[in-house]
């Protein structure tokens, strides 16, 4: 629902579920190495990307945003073994989903990024932020309930 004031294009919010041991280390040595990607990409730091159930982005949603992503580690490189093999499992069953449920599918992604990887981090949350920009303003799941 955010629109630009000086330009009055829409700016998208973003809900990015980062963890813990890697996107979040990611995001932050973007931050660091002064990388720029959208301000309204909102960041919920969780201890593993298998912690992220697929009820959380439906929520996010729910709540007002108009993407969401989910970023973790490597494949084989998961600080707790194979977590990120069961969130993997778990977003193919969303993304199952999301057709019956109105959402498009560009409105949702999965990344996987490492700690070492803040270009990377960077670059996808700003490659995100365009594809939602062209889809528009979500309101298929928008409760009417959680507007301020």
């Amino acid at each position: 629902m955010p629109i630009n004031a000086e330009s009055g294009e829409f700016k998208p919010m973003i809900v990015a579920f980062c963890c813990n041991w890697c996107s979040y280390a990611g995001a932050d040595l973007a931050g660091s190495s002064r990388l720029s990607y959208p301000a309204d990409v909102k960041i919920i730091r969780v201890p593993c990307s298998c912690r992220v159930n697929p009820l959380f982005m439906l929520r996010a949603f729910q709540r007002g945003a108009d993407g969401v992503i989910m970023c973790g580690c490597h494949p084989g490189d998961c600080h707790y073994t194979s977590g990120n093999y069961f969130a993997r499992r778990r977003m193919a069953l969303l993304f199952s989903m999301l057709e019956y449920l109105g959402i498009e599918k560009g409105r949702v992604r999965v990344e996987w990024v490492s700690a070492a990887e803040g270009q990377k981090f960077a670059i996808t949350m700003n490659q995100f932020a365009e594809t939602v920009a062209a889809l528009g303003e979500c309101k298929r799941l928008e409760d009417l309930r959680c507007q301020p």
